[in-house]
């Protein structure tokens, strides 16, 4: 089995609209020394899969086509075999 774990965030020049109102409404609840704060998602997959090397391109095709938008998002993956 294979484990792993896709993180999609907006890329760094474009604008984030949540991630400034998280730092508005932090701030209006006394935490002042947020410099930044950007949102993202976070997906945990597990395959029945026994090769990371097919699962990584799976899960990388996966990212391309549905869970990130190339043209806004930047995507980490990480991938862990996982005995059961």
């Amino acid at each position: 089995m294979i484990k792993a774990n896709v993180i999609v965030k907006l890329k760094k020049d474009v604008l984030d609209p949540q991630g400034k109102a998280l730092k508005t409404a932090l701030s209006n609840i006394g935490f002042h020394n947020i410099s930044q704060i950007r949102q993202g998602k976070v997906f945990d997959i597990e395959m029945d899969e026994t090769n990371t090397d097919i699962a990584k391109k799976e899960i990388e095709s996966i990212c391309q086509n549905l869970l990130a938008n190339p043209v806004i998002e930047d995507y980490d993956i990480s991938v862990q075999k996982h005995s059961i």
